[in-house]
């Protein structure tokens, strides 16, 4: 459980509770917990698919729709399945280095998304403000230098944490009142000085999520701005149907966070089971709810997806 170093007593296995204070009602809480999770690999991997097999949607948008399903799939998977675990089996036990693994996946998943919807941001400005020019500008090449990007951004950025958690002594309490494991909250257990750790959380937040929020914007105000000074109201109203999904995934991705540090800031009376209820709905309702607004509001998503499922439910019923 526990190693001895010049420092003290170090622990190298924690205890995550799960919802503290909630403990009685986890068998109840895992029930959207798991039907969350199964929509979240059954959606996102149909998207994956259609995207992938369907030749007449390898154009940019779905490209990036691509890599926005596969970060789903990776976020929910490093979170949910942990947290049934311990709703249904109570096996909360972790070691240091899964515990860092994890959040070391969960970070780097996040940056991951929010780089990739400012991708799809842009890519809606080329779109709409020189959509003549739309193919030239986003080439194969490009595209698959921004997807490196994205993914180096946001692997080297995390990357340090792994040092900087590793040289920690954590000789304080080593249960966790959460369903997985994060870098400051980790880091608080440490009995080192750890503002080195909470000023490069900090700055990670400011350069690369709260950054993008502020590209996101902009390219939106550049967006509407075009949008209105089109002449014909049907192409003023196609050009933002088309920003549609885009707009309420954003909310989706960036709302439930924001929430949460607000709450925390400033919810000093607010229990603490509802901290964490909060941050699983940012690591759980985007992914659940992303490919359920594409295939609604995306037209040829939506008929791919009706073909894919109900075809082959048909030809099933006739080979019976």
């Amino acid at each position: 459980m526990t190693t001895l170093n010049h420092t003290g007593v170090s622990h190298t296995v924690f205890r995550l509770l799960g919802i503290p204070g909630l403990e009685d009602q986890h068998m109840w809480i895992s029930i959207p917990f798991f039907i969350s999770y199964v929509i979240a690999l059954l959606g996102n991997s149909l998207l994956i698919c259609i995207l992938l097999t369907k030749r007449s949607l390898h154009e940019p948008m779905y490209i990036f729709l691509c890599m926005l399903a596969a970060a789903d799939l990776v976020l929910s998977t490093c979170t949910v399945p942990q947290a049934l675990a311990i709703f249904w089996f109570r096996a909360g036990e972790i070691s240091l280095d899964r515990c860092i693994t994890q959040l070391f996946f969960i970070h780097t998943t996040f940056i991951s998304e929010s780089g990739v919807l400012l991708v799809m941001a842009f890519d809606r400005f080329i779109a709409i403000c020189y959509p003549l020019r739309y193919t030239t500008i986003l080439t194969r090449a490009l595209i698959g230098k921004i997807g490196a990007t994205v993914f180096l951004r946001s692997y080297g950025t995390i990357f340090p944490i792994i040092f900087l958690l590793k040289r920690l002594t954590f000789c304080h309490n080593n249960v966790v009142p959460h369903t997985f494991c994060e870098h400051i909250g980790l880091a608080k257990y440490a009995c080192n000085d750890i503002r080195v750790n909470i000023w490069y959380g900090f700055s990670i937040l400011m350069l690369t999520v709260v950054l993008d929020v502020m590209l996101i914007f902009v390219s939106y105000v550049l967006i509407l701005c075009a949008v209105f000074h089109m002449p014909s109201r049907d192409a003023r109203h196609k050009a933002l149907n088309t920003c549609g999904s885009h707009i309420c995934v954003i909310v989706l991705f960036y709302g439930p966070g924001i929430f949460t540090i607000l709450t925390q800031r400033f919810g000093r009376h607010i229990p603490p089971h509802t901290h964490i209820l909060l941050a699983n709905v940012c690591m759980l309702a985007p992914p659940m709810l992303n490919p359920v607004i594409y295939g609604i509001q995306t037209k040829q998503i939506r008929e791919q997806a009706v073909h894919v499922l109900f075809t082959k439910q048909k030809s099933l019923w006739f080979k019976n």
